[in-house]
């Protein structure tokens, strides 16, 4: 199975690197090599989550999602984004910003001698508004999950008392908006401050746009006379949940895109290593748990994976005042997963030591 599950990505990358090769020899190699333990180490929680949604999602939308998804997350969100923004922003036209990325300063520096700015400063110069969008719509993720009461929790001393909190009606919001306008006034600067604020509404919105759609359309209801109307709601359902899956990756993705600059500029390079070696094997890991069953056998991975969520959202709003190297949001993202892992593994082994206990009590004696 695994070699199934993950045969592809090992194609992919070796295809990738062997481009790299092609293109710009060692050092391309190298620097995509990079890119793509960068992306598996700041997205493995992505996975995570890609996970727990695609469970709720029937065969042929998770086919769409690991098909058409994939696509669009290797090649919109990791190649064509990046050079939208510069779209916009510059008001240069597609052919002229992608002549712009291929063709950098000499030196790597930030502006051409005429004082125009490069591709890479254009799309630093945007990162307020991405890390704003991307931030809040995050927080609004991780805070919906831990103020909502659960049977099980993983730091019960501080997810207990949130989710007693939660039954206050749109905490998660007012929470989220107060550190939005928190954020504006103290860490942006004057020039970005009212767009940082209007795209953390955009990502607030969004949220609950795409959440809220994807939950009117969720029902668990079965009727008599034919699945024709619960295939019907599951079919939106199914659509409403893909929207929410690729705006979640997106969200995901600005940290990685923005981190890639500090690697390389070179927009090729950032596509083969962030979007096809990384993106395949997000891919495939959360493919991997889906299959497995992984998220039920070691329950706290989700918990563990929303709080990563968590820390990244306040790294992108902090990351508006103050730059945060990105081994930082990598290495944190997997601590929370580590963790949460092997405390599933402590759990499950303190339920397997109790087992034999209860099953001999309930055997009768002579």
């Amino acid at each position: 199975m695994v070699l199934r599950i993950f045969g592809m990505s090992l194609v992919v990358t070796v295809i990738s690197l062997v481009v790299a090769v092609l293109y710009g020899g060692p050092t391309a190699l190298a620097l995509a090599a990079i890119l793509g333990i960068l992306e598996v180490s700041l997205s493995f929680d992505n996975a995570v989550i890609n996970a727990t949604v695609l469970e709720r999602m029937s065969a042929f939308w998770q086919r769409i999602f690991l098909t058409i998804g994939v696509l669009i997350a290797v090649f919109g969100m990791r190649l064509v984004f990046p050079l939208a923004i510069v779209w916009i922003t510059a008001g240069l036209n597609p052919v002229e910003a992608f002549d712009l990325a291929l063709n950098p300063p000499p030196g790597d520096a930030l502006t051409f001698p005429d004082g125009s700015p490069s591709y890479e400063k254009l799309l630093t110069d945007a990162h307020p508004q991405i890390a704003a969008f991307g931030g809040m719509f995050l927080a609004l993720l991780f805070l919906n999950f831990i103020f909502e009461e659960r049977d099980i929790t993983w730091l019960s001393w501080l997810e207990r008392p949130l989710a007693k909190a939660g039954k206050l009606d749109m905490l998660s919001v007012v929470v989220a908006g107060t550190g939005l306008i928190l954020t504006a006034e103290y860490l942006a600067d004057e020039a970005h401050r009212s767009t940082v604020l209007v795209a953390g509404l955009l990502g607030m919105i969004t949220y609950i746009a795409v959440d809220g759609l994807g939950s009117m359309f969720h029902t668990e209801e079965h009727t008599e006379g034919g699945p024709s109307e619960l295939v019907k709601a599951t079919g939106k359902a199914g659509f409403f949940l893909f929207l929410y899956l690729e705006v979640l990756d997106a969200s995901f993705s600005f940290d990685g895109v923005i981190g890639a600059f500090a690697i390389t500029s070179d927009p090729i390079i950032i596509a083969l290593g962030l979007g096809l070696i990384g993106a395949m094997f997000v891919r495939s890991i959360t493919v991997y748990l889906v299959r497995k069953g992984t998220l039920a056998e070691y329950v706290y991975l989700e918990h563990g994976a929303h709080w990563a969520i968590g820390a990244l959202a306040a790294i992108l709003l902090v990351s508006i005042g103050v730059h945060v190297n990105e081994l930082i949001t990598g290495m944190i993202g997997v601590a929370f997963i580590g963790a949460a892992f092997i405390t599933s593994l402590v759990r499950n082994g303190r339920a397997d030591e109790k087992e034999p206990d209860s099953e001999r009590e309930a055997t009768p004696v002579g």
